[in-house]
């Protein structure tokens, strides 16, 4: 070792051709916390893990999960399969039609969905809201949640009648309430320094939320949006059974009537649009994170 060596490589060992000529020793307490995060949490663990087990054995139970009826029924289910082919293709232009509707209806419903959702997550993110507004946003989030979306496509489709619309209507009071909390927790989780820097020198909320927040939660929220969309298109296909537009209700009739063919042509034509759909959504997603 030669004299002209940096005395900072002598105290931490690192190697004369290492990738770093200063590499300063952690401190203590420094490389202990970071020690910690390594570390498996034994005695939760190991308490935890019967825990779990017993959780899943109870749910089995109570559900009325079974694997021997699964295996029993397999035949069954083979049988229906085989009845979906060959799919009849002959009704292509009424599928096609009904699909670029629940197309229309996924579009604008994701689209009023997550502008709407925006307003309703800055009034539920905690380091935006005061808790006046915070905890009442939240709970009407948790209720929206909680009711299913046919019980919303009934109730539009009772008030504006039959069609698309009340899909629409439906998707976009359902994604206040799924899309808007993880708005809400992606606005959450952005750095507080430009937050803090913003409030220090005056910054209006309004200011604070525009320049603060969003830019560093964009790429998360294109992201849901994105996810949101692909939900809303199957969502969409669900929503028609109970006749709020879409492929659903053509899809409803062919099982009722017992038209294996057509249900198979329509099957496979939804899923080339999902797949479609999640593929341009892929790219999109890789490009923006």
């Amino acid at each position: 070792m030669t004299s002209t060596e940096p005395r900072s490589r002598v105290a931490t060992g690192t190697p004369a051709g290492g990738p770093s000529a200063v590499d300063p020793m952690l401190a203590a307490a420094e490389r202990h916390r970071l020690e910690r995060a390594f570390r498996m949490p034994r005695t939760r663990f190991l308490i935890g893990l019967p825990i779990a087990a017993l959780l899943l054995i109870w749910s089995f139970n109570g559900a009325q999960f079974n694997f021997v009826k699964l295996g029993e029924g397999a035949v069954n289910m083979g049988e229906f399969l085989s009845r979906l082919f060959p799919p009849d293709f002959s009704k292509l232009g009424t599928i096609l039609a009904l699909l670029l509707e629940t197309f229309q209806m996924a579009v604008v419903g994701t689209v009023l969905g997550a502008v709407l959702s925006l307003f309703v997550a800055v009034c539920a993110a905690s380091n935006i809201a005061p808790k006046w507004l915070y905890y009442p946003t939240r709970w009407v989030m948790n209720i929206i949640r909680s009711v299913p979306d046919l019980v919303f496509a009934l109730m539009f489709v009772s008030a504006v009648g039959l069609g698309p619309f009340a899909g629409i209507l439906a998707m976009t009071l359902g994604s206040i309430g799924s899309i808007g909390k993880i708005f809400a927790e992606a606005m959450e989780q952005v750095d507080r320094g430009p937050v803090v820097a913003m409030q220090a020198v005056g910054a209006s909320k309004r200011q604070v939320v525009q320049y603060g927040v969003l830019p560093q939660a964009a790429p998360l929220l294109t992201s849901y949006s994105l996810l949101l969309f692909e939900g809303n298109v199957r969502g969409a296909t669900i929503l028609g059974l109970v006749g709020a537009g879409g492929i659903g209700l053509e899809l409803t009739t062919a099982m009722r009537m017992y038209d294996y063919g057509h249900l198979s042509a329509i099957i496979i034509c939804i899923i080339v649009l999902v797949t479609a759909i999640d593929q341009g959504s892929a790219l999109i997603r890789r490009r923006i994170t």
